[in-house]
């Protein structure tokens, strides 16, 4: 008998009867949910005649499923939702609920961006005068690229119990200040609520330390508790500007000769959008904001991207002379986020030709920020604080006006760890915003720019503002500041130094591979005094400085090729 190959066969007809069609199958694939939906609420219709109470419930339930999904099918801006109606609202859902599940479920203490959840929770701990001490060893990976740690000395000296001060105003300032090493840096009215303004300022005052105004002006709510200000003047020149929108020298003269305002900071830029101005539209314009900037009620207010006070480095010098002379010989000085390096050089020659030094510079690192800017200028614009601060500190040692102009370090600022750093790369005090919002209780819900803080930190909601009690989150303002600061003179004294303006870049070790690490003074250029003005062409700015002038912003030389043409 001769037995047939199976796989010469003809096929055997199908057991399964294909009773739908590949169509009708995807159909009810995406309209499988709405349609169960519309009978079970048909269904809990019919059988609620029957008197039974839990079919009404069951009708209640599903029915408002059943417009959702009919508002889904007949929209015509979600293709998602038409295609796939009430089951594609889930996507939504996830999409809303995405950064809480990844911050309170999913991601570990140290993946977060842009403060992962150790941060946070020793700034939570500081402010709440909670135990911050760490157990069972660090979590960091001692082993990873950019790790980074101090190095100790086997002498350690005394722990200081003083608070660390630096004196800020040069030979023609009048009225120097005593400065902390750690301030509140710029953040403005209007952008916080007034809530958060006053914790931060009465916190400021009990800890004796500054609190910048930021460019929305000096308000009432900075104020009301007299803590130390600095009142920082942006392109608006707001509470200090003629209709026009230019500066007024008489304005200014009367705001500055408040004796709460200790120093004035001229704003060039900022970390997190430089370059770039703004505009805060008529609709959002209150009589607080109004009465704070100096500008009428119904029309937008607009922040230039550039000011009409000076427009070279050297009528920068000049204003800077002039705000010196108006205040009564205050400190002036001016903030920026470093951009082309021979702008920087520019204005280290700009101080060189005129003689008039800034009593401060405030150098802003592009990660910074605490409000809302474009992703392009938030992800890629502006030099980070670290390569920005050590091109200013350059500037102006190779220029040799280095010991007349204090240094401030502004980003990221979070420890006395990353203070350390900071100063031993040249900064003489740091400022720090997001992490004085972390201690007025901002749990970074990213929220920032709509006015709906949940933690009433950045929102003008009356209602919201309320779950912000000022004297409470100024007491932890001032905590702290206080343990932040303790915790900075408990590794200078590891160092065995008395004061962190003993501190070098070669205290601060940096590793660049699995098997090599170098002190900061390896991996960075650090040179030498006056050595821009005597030999230039012997440091990494060659180019740079010779593309500098001090009449002009521009570069006055090429910095390097040219495009073909």
């Amino acid at each position: 008998m001769t037995i047939a190959d199976p796989a010469k066969m003809p096929a055997a007809p199908s057991l399964r009867r294909e009773f739908v069609s590949p169509s009708s199958r995807m159909l009810l694939k995406r309209y499988g949910v709405f349609i169960a939906l519309v009978a079970a609420a048909l269904a809990c219709l019919l059988l609620s005649f029957t008197a039974r109470s839990v079919w009404l419930v069951g009708f209640c339930l599903l029915f408002p499923l059943v417009l959702v999904g009919v508002f889904d099918i007949t929209q015509s801006e979600h293709s998602l939702l038409r295609n796939y109606p009430v089951i594609g609202s889930v996507r939504w859902i996830f999409e809303a609920v995405r950064p809480y599940l990844r911050q309170y479920l999913i991601e570990d203490d140290l993946s977060e961006r842009p403060f992962n959840r150790e941060d946070r929770s020793i700034i939570y701990a500081r402010a709440k005068n909670e135990e911050d001490r760490q157990p069972f060893g660090t979590q960091l990976d001692t082993y990873a690229a950019e790790y980074e740690w101090m190095t100790h000395s086997l002498a350690p000296a005394p722990v200081s119990k003083e608070p660390f001060r630096v004196e800020v105003g040069g030979p023609d300032c009048a009225r120097p200040y005593s400065a902390s090493v750690l301030n509140i840096s710029a953040m403005s009215f209007g952008s916080l609520g007034r809530n958060a303004i006053e914790a931060l300022n009465l916190g400021a005052r009990n800890g004796h330390f500054y609190h910048d105004t930021g460019e929305g002006g000096f308000s009432p709510y900075h104020r009301i508790h007299g803590g130390d200000i600095v009142w920082e003047l942006g392109s608006g020149y707001f509470g200090c500007r003629n209709r026009d929108g230019t500066f007024s020298p008489e304005r200014f003269a009367e705001r500055a000769a408040d004796d709460q305002v200790k120093m004035v900071e001229i704003k060039l830029s900022q970390g997190a959008k430089p370059g770039h101005g703004g505009v805060l539209p008529a609709a959002k314009v209150t009589a607080e904001i109004a009465e704070t900037r100096g500008i009428a009620m119904g029309e937008d207010c607009i922040s230039p991207s550039r000011h009409s006070a000076f427009s070279t480095p050297a009528e920068l010098m000049e204003f800077v002379a002039q705000l010196r002379e108006l205040s009564g010989g205050k400190p002036v000085g001016f903030k920026l986020c470093v951009g082309h390096p021979s702008e920087v050089f520019a204005l280290a020659k700009a101080m060189v030709k005129t003689g008039i030094r800034p009593d401060f510079i405030a150098v802003d690192g592009a990660e910074g920020g605490t409000g809302a800017a474009p992703h392009e200028l938030a992800d890629h614009l502006g030099m980070p604080l670290r390569e920005g601060l050590i091109l200013m500190r350059n500037a102006l040692v190779g220029t040799g006006v280095r010991s007349e102009v204090r240094l401030a370090a502004s980003g990221k600022v979070t420890s006395g760890f990353s203070m350390a750093a900071n100063m031993a790369i040249g900064a003489d005090w740091c400022n720090a915003a997001r992490a004085f919002m972390f201690s007025l209780g901002c749990v970074m819900s990213m929220r920032c720019h709509t006015g709906s803080c949940p933690t009433g930190v950045t929102t003008n909601d009356a209602h919201l503002q309320r779950g912000l009690v000022v004297p409470e989150k100024a007491a932890r303002v001032t905590s702290f500041h206080h343990r932040t600061v303790s915790a900075l003179a408990d590794l200078v004294a590891a160092a065995g130094l008395s004061h962190p303006r003993e501190l070098l870049p070669h205290h601060v070790w940096h590793r660049v591979s699995p098997i090599e690490v170098k002190p900061l003074d390896r991996i960075y250029p650090f040179i030498g005094a006056g050595s821009l003005l005597e030999m230039p062409e012997e440091t990494p700015y060659a180019l740079d400085w010779a593309a500098a002038d001090a009449d002009s912003f521009a570069p006055v030389a090429a910095v390097g090729p040219r495009r073909a043409a």
